[in-house]
């Protein structure tokens, strides 16, 4: 029973990093397609992928196998987002 409410337990941190990771499709596309980096501020961007980091440290220091995985995931959407307009604003369209 506990294997199983154990399991239960990292399936919904899997199904919630899915949602927060899916979240950040639109910002990519907006960075990538469109080229817009209008009311991006790259600061917030980088607090947040430093709340990412230690939330990947949190989780391998528990083990936890939905948070690691829910944030590399979420870090590579906010690093995609960072660099793309990084590109934009450094290099143009």
């Amino acid at each position: 029973m506990r294997v199983f409410l154990s399991l239960n337990i990292e399936l919904i941190g899997l199904f919630a990093g899915f949602l927060g990771v899916i979240a950040w499709i639109p910002q990519i596309k907006e960075v990538w397609i469109e080229q817009s980096h209008e009311g991006i501020s790259l600061p917030t961007f980088f607090l947040v992928a430093s709340a990412l980091i230690l939330w990947l440290i949190y989780g391998i220091l528990i083990t936890s196998y939905s948070i690691i995985i829910a944030n590399i995931a979420a870090l590579i959407c906010i690093l995609l987002v960072i660099f793309g307009v990084l590109r934009i604003r450094h290099f143009g369209n």
